[in-house]
């Protein structure tokens, strides 16, 4: 399978860098309108077989872009729901915006049991996407997309693909509407082939998960 996972739209809440998770979220701003259309015509090409998003009201937007040009309805799935910020929802402040990107670092680092403060541990973050992804497999697509949300996809992609590492996507921006491009196969089961514009040598990294955490942009939700 090859799989798209796609960051929504521009919403108010990146402009101000705010820790918004919780439903329904906050709608695309015009920006972020023209970039889900964007990002629809440039995934017109591909031969999708299934369009997914997280039950945010952004994603959802950004995905109806996504499934147009093909005709194909949306699959909301609660799994593909962003890190939810817990006890920091909506703050802006930097001692919260670091208690939430560190909190990420220590689950790129291989300790899952952490968890967000009144949130999710990293385990039953991962597990809930593991869920989603696995029922993509089920259904024998053998391209999709998924919209979801900038901390997600960053945590899933590098924990999941094998040429994936910390360092590496720390280095690496996810811009609103970034795909993120993964594919079957290898000794872990996944390997990405594009990050926005970069492509992703096939090998697996040299230096072990950790180091830099799962950073890049301040704040990709």
């Amino acid at each position: 399978m090859r799989l798209h996972l796609v960051r929504h739209g521009q919403t108010p809440s990146n402009l101000v860098h705010a820790l918004d998770t919780a439903a329904p979220g906050a709608p695309l701003t015009a920006e972020g309108e023209r970039q889900a259309r964007a990002v629809g015509r440039a995934l017109a090409a591909e031969p999708l077989d299934a369009v997914y998003a997280s039950t945010l009201d952004r994603a959802r937007a950004t995905a109806a872009e996504v499934a147009r040009p093909h005709g194909l309805d949306v699959q909301v799935r609660e799994g593909l729901r962003e890190v939810l910020a817990g006890d920091l929802e909506m703050r802006t402040d930097e001692g919260s915006v670091h208690r939430y990107l560190s909190t990420m670092v220590a689950w790129a680092s291989g300790d899952l049991d952490a968890a967000m403060p009144g949130g999710e541990s990293g385990r039953a973050t991962l597990d809930r996407f593991d869920a989603v992804v696995d029922e993509l497999l089920g259904t024998g697509a053998e391209t999709v997309a998924a919209v979801s949300h900038g901390a997600m996809i960053r945590l899933w992609a590098l924990t999941r693909a094998g040429n994936l590492d910390a360092a590496i996507a720390g280095r690496w921006a996810l811009d609103n509407t970034g795909v993120v491009t993964l594919e079957t196969g290898g000794p872990t089961g996944w390997y990405a082939t594009r990050w926005q514009d970069q492509v992703v040598p096939h090998a697996e990294p040299a230096a072990p998960a950790g180091g830099d955490g799962p950073g890049g942009e301040p704040l990709p939700v």
